[in-house]
């Protein structure tokens, strides 16, 4: 998958986190737990710098339950603090704000050590368009501050949140890196919701799916589309679910559009059980 997508207000919104830092005592990454690596933008690091780090699986409840303690081993070995969220439903929310603060506890016990009283906690939040910022960030202000969209790129500018008398949180606009070097990490963003779906093609997203499926959770795949078998050609795999699911056109010929948007939708919405496109391993250390 070949994408090149940086608007301007991306470009912007790295440009103004950057002059941001010297303000924030937290970094808080967002980052979608069935697809943890691909869902980092690599610039990330360069902005944040040192600064100490709350790492957010978001949308943990999608992803497998065994990957996900892989993928916590895998930052907590980087010196993170790791929580699995589901910012929809509210689960985890509750202990972003501690995580915060146990992060920033060097920075409080030194003003405390000056004889000042500890003011609030400064946290940047920062993710990949539609990875579930806005919705996470109602949740931590209990009120709805953050706009909410189901596409990428409904935050277009920062802004300052209070979170309870102890957090107050910076919100940017998603960041996402000019060009995929992998082709795999494109097809994965765009699968999960990242990628604008006018700019990428559903039925080869819905290929590699497939694909992946088949070799990892082939079980998920028997019962959610009553599959006897799996075929090995995903071009027949492709006729049976559109088959079962009725996705045809005149003649009684498949619609493969059809098809793969219902694949997808299946996968977004959870309807194929708690699926990790990605796990770590040495390839990614």
């Amino acid at each position: 998958m070949s994408i090149q997508w940086f608007p301007g207000h991306m470009a912007k919104a790295k440009r103004e986190a950057q002059e941001k830092m010297k303000l924030i005592d937290v970094v808080i990454e967002l980052v979608d737990a069935r697809i943890p690596l691909s869902s980092r933008n690599p610039v990330i690091d360069e902005i944040t710098k040192n600064k100490p780090r709350v790492m957010i699986l978001n949308k943990a409840d999608l992803a497998d339950r065994n990957v996900n303690q892989l993928w916590r081993e895998f930052f907590e070995a980087k010196g993170y603090l790791v929580l699995e969220v589901d910012s929809q439903k509210g689960k985890g929310i509750k202990d972003i704000s501690l995580a915060v603060k146990k992060q920033a506890s060097a920075m409080i016990e030194k003003m405390k050590r000056k004889g000042m009283n500890p003011r609030a906690v400064r946290a940047l939040i920062l993710g990949i368009p539609n990875v579930g910022k806005s919705t996470l960030i109602n949740r931590l202000a209990n009120k709805k501050i953050a706009k909410i969209g189901d596409r990428p790129g409904v935050t277009k500018s920062q802004q300052w949140i209070k979170v309870g008398k102890e957090m107050e949180l910076l919100d940017t606009p998603g960041i996402l890196w000019p060009k995929f070097d992998d082709d795999a990490v494109g097809f994965r963003l765009a699968l999960t919701g990242a990628i604008k779906e006018d700019i990428f093609d559903f039925q080869e997203s819905a290929v590699f799916l497939l694909n992946y499926i088949k070799e990892v959770y082939p079980d998920t795949l028997k019962q959610r589309y009553q599959l006897q078998e799996i075929s090995e050609e995903v071009s027949e795999l492709f006729d049976e679910i559109g088959k079962k699911r009725g996705c045809l056109v005149s003649g009684g010929m498949v619609d493969y559009d059809r098809t793969s948007e219902l694949i997808l939708r299946d996968f977004r919405g959870g309807k194929l059980g708690r699926l990790s496109l990605e796990r770590p391993d040495k390839s990614f250390i």
